[in-house]
């Protein structure tokens, strides 16, 4: 880890609908790795577990309820400024509709079309590990 930095310890999704596919998020400009598209997620506070931080990001973030939700990776990586551990959930069941609650586009792509959007360096092993699943 870079010198100075802390782990920053977030929890994120790999939202699948009925047809199979995989919901994607634009980050904010004004944040980190701002304007790349992300699984949807957020920081896991201290008081918390990853999944719990997982259902309330998703409610706060998309206005959705995870109803099932298996790990599927973890993956720490450090960017020049910033380290973080992802903890990845797949969810394949969900209440309510999916909506950008935070005013972040969203669009729901096929797995096979994750290549064609800019994801963060550190979603790589997230899409691989999507990928090899479907194999």
């Amino acid at each position: 880890m870079s010198e100075g930095l802390s782990l920053l310890h977030v929890a994120a999704a790999v939202i699948y609908n009925a047809d199979g596919d995989i919901l994607i998020a634009r980050r904010p400009e004004h944040k980190h790795q701002g304007g790349l598209w992300e699984f949807p997620g957020g920081k896991v506070e201290a008081d918390e577990t990853a999944t719990h931080a997982l259902s309330r990001e998703l409610e706060e973030e998309l206005g959705i309820i995870p109803l099932h939700a298996e790990s599927l990776i973890q993956v720490t990586h450090h960017y020049p400024d910033k380290s973080v551990l992802l903890d990845v959930f797949q969810v394949s069941q969900f209440r309510g509709e999916a909506t950008g609650c935070e005013g972040q586009p969203i669009q729901w792509v096929s797995p096979a079309s994750l290549a064609d959007f800019q994801f963060p360096e550190a979603n790589q092993p997230i899409i691989d590990a999507v990928l090899n699943s479907l194999r």
